[in-house]
């Protein structure tokens, strides 16, 4: 769905007639124009012709039914995932922000994709779309394929519909942007009238280790990192989570976790999450010894830290596990 189509389409259209569509297509979930008998013939007629409903997809669920991942098919072919995760009331999709990605994380499927392109912002909100007429919908993460800040503009322009009363009117704090640490970003990110959520994926708590698996790092080092998103904390007074992979043998012995506390000691607003990494490759996932160890550590010395509960790694749909293969 080409959502520029639309705009041109309503262009000449009365502001009610537009607020009704939207109405139609956002909050009633239509996904058929003959059904909308609130509108006149004609303007079904053009709607369906220039404006249809379909979203080509392919579904995977779960064993336990607590994930759902989804292969949408773009207008031009390409195809990119998107996953809906079910925990208790929250209902949470996983949005992409591009086809493929361009950093290379060594611990990441998307990035052997490359990057094919961004995705616009209706593409983004399309993902949510297709979710919420499957069940209704309690929270968006930006942590799907793709590097949000390295498709600024139509990432904000996706979060605000998505906020917008007259869109999804998902409230911004149930919204959540993940970043590798694209500095650039963060500093415009500061500068929004946004209330939603900020996620540093992080991984490893000194720059020659980040720079060996994310190497953005060497562009973007640790230190410049934690000084930026120490100003965002300034300037926004809202807490950031730092989202922290548990790698056998790579970043999880205790060492790591007394440098990662010496990174964010006296710094109450910085929250970690600890993540039980899923293969992709090389690397292999943490014990569940070595994880309690780990965040046991960092708790008793004042960090407030969580672990990620998992979703969807019998359906490769849990965190960085998403890539489309040809």
């Amino acid at each position: 769905m080409d959502w520029n189509n639309l705009i041109k389409l309503l262009s000449n259209e009365p502001e009610f007639r537009k607020k009704q569509v939207h109405r139609l297509l956002f909050h009633e979930l239509i996904n058929d124009w003959d059904k909308a008998t609130n509108l006149s013939l004609d303007l079904r007629k053009k709607l369906k012709q220039e404006f249809p409903l379909e979203i080509k997809s392919k579904l995977f669920k779960s064993k336990d039914k607590k994930t759902i991942k989804a292969l949408i098919e773009l207008e031009d072919g390409l195809q990119i995932e998107t996953v809906l995760m079910i925990h208790g009331k929250r209902t949470t999709v996983c949005v992409s922000t591009q086809v493929g990605c361009s950093l290379g994380c060594l611990f990441c499927a998307t990035g052997t994709m490359g990057l094919k392109r961004n995705l616009n912002y209706y593409e983004i909100c399309e993902q949510v779309l297709f979710f919420k007429r499957i069940r209704n919908i309690s929270n968006i993460v930006f942590m799907g394929m793709g590097e949000p800040f390295l498709n600024y503009d139509n990432t904000i322009k996706a979060i605000k519909l998505l906020n917008d009363s007259n869109g999804f009117n998902i409230g911004s704090r149930k919204i959540s942007v993940s970043t590798s640490g694209i500095i650039p970003g963060i500093e415009k990110f500061i500068k929004e009238d946004l209330q939603v959520n900020l996620s540093i994926s992080l991984h490893a708590p000194n720059n020659e280790l980040r720079s060996k698996i994310m190497p953005i790092n060497n562009k973007y080092p640790l230190d410049k990192l934690i000084k930026i998103v120490d100003e965002y904390i300034i300037k926004t007074n809202r807490k950031v989570m730092l989202e922290y992979l548990m790698i056998k043998g790579v970043n999880d012995s205790i060492e790591y976790a007394e440098e990662l506390y010496q990174l964010i000691k006296n710094k109450p607003l910085y929250m970690v999450n600890l993540i039980r990494y899923n293969p992709t490759g090389k690397y292999s996932s943490s014990t569940s010894k070595t994880i309690k160890e780990f965040k046991e550590y960092l708790e008793k010395r004042g960090i407030f830290i969580t672990q990620r509960y998992e979703f969807g790694k019998d359906i490769k749909g849990a965190c960085g596990q998403l890539i489309v293969e040809n």
